[in-house]
């Protein structure tokens, strides 16, 4: 039973910090994939890397300095920075959802977006949603450890299998992904990350209402979206409409303002 427990045990802390970061990575896999930019998905890769070696340097600081306690102060930091990355991607897919501007734009080679800026934004969004939950997943399993007497064969069957669970719907994710036309593409991604972002902000500023910088006023009647893992205060609740009104009205505008496409040119 005690192996039981522990496989349960470690594989609900890997699925459920992990979870997050895989489906942000999932979908911008399966869009780069999708839009025949499949050799950008190394620098997501890199992106994914290189968070998980820095969780592990950011745990073992927290745990010579902290005592093993997370700082609210550095997630706030990182989420805030996750959000605002994850808006830019999900305005920058929605007015690349045009598959006729789409292709013109890779045969003239005019945007340059993919192989520049846009390339590491799409590292700097992997970076930072697998860096939001890494160091905290590497506590949480150091001190499960501890209190299970060291590493046992419990702990890593548990390990494995959400391990397996995760990449079973990275490659679910991108083989639907990869059965859609061009345009749902740009349009559910860029949709997902636009709801993540605003996650990630309800999370940010959780941290600093846990940190008494900003008050909490739950909503009445809004205690389920808790359980979708959405901050339920009024406080958070307004700042979120707000951002996302700023954010959609933004990218309608600037949708808005592009030239026409030639009606000569060829579509998907």
């Amino acid at each position: 039973m005690s192996l039981l427990s522990d496989a349960l045990q470690s594989g609900s802390i890997l699925l459920r910090e992990g979870l997050e970061a895989l489906l942000v990575i999932s979908a911008l896999s399966a869009f780069l994939q999708r839009a025949g930019q499949g050799e950008k998905i190394r620098t997501l890769n890199l992106g994914a890397g290189l968070a998980i070696l820095a969780s592990f340097g950011m745990a073992a600081i927290f745990q010579a300095f902290y005592g093993g306690e997370h700082d609210d102060r550095i997630e706030a930091g990182v989420m805030l920075l996750a959000a605002g990355l994850m808006f830019y991607m999900s305005g920058w897919l929605f007015l690349k959802q045009d598959p006729r501007r789409w292709q013109a734009d890779l045969r003239a080679a005019a945007d340059k977006a993919l192989e520049s800026t846009t390339s590491l934004s799409l590292a700097a969004v992997a970076f930072l949603a697998v860096f939001r939950e890494g160091g905290e997943t590497v506590l949480f399993l150091h001190a499960l450890a501890k209190t299970s007497g060291g590493w046992n064969t419990g702990l890593v069957l548990g390990l494995v299998a959400a391990s397996v669970i995760l990449a079973v719907l990275y490659v679910a994710i991108r083989t639907f992904a990869m059965r859609l036309p061009l345009r749902p593409v740009f349009l559910v991604t860029s949709a997902f990350l636009f709801v993540m972002a605003l996650r990630f902000l309800g999370g940010a500023i959780k941290e600093l209402q846990e940190m008494q910088i900003l008050g909490n006023t739950p909503l009445e009647g809004a205690a389920w979206l808790a359980d979708w893992g959405i901050n339920d205060s009024i406080e958070a609740l307004a700042v979120m409409v707000l951002v996302a009104l700023l954010a959609a009205g933004g990218t309608a505008l600037a949708h808005l303002r592009r030239p026409a496409m030639p009606l000569a040119a060829p579509a998907e």
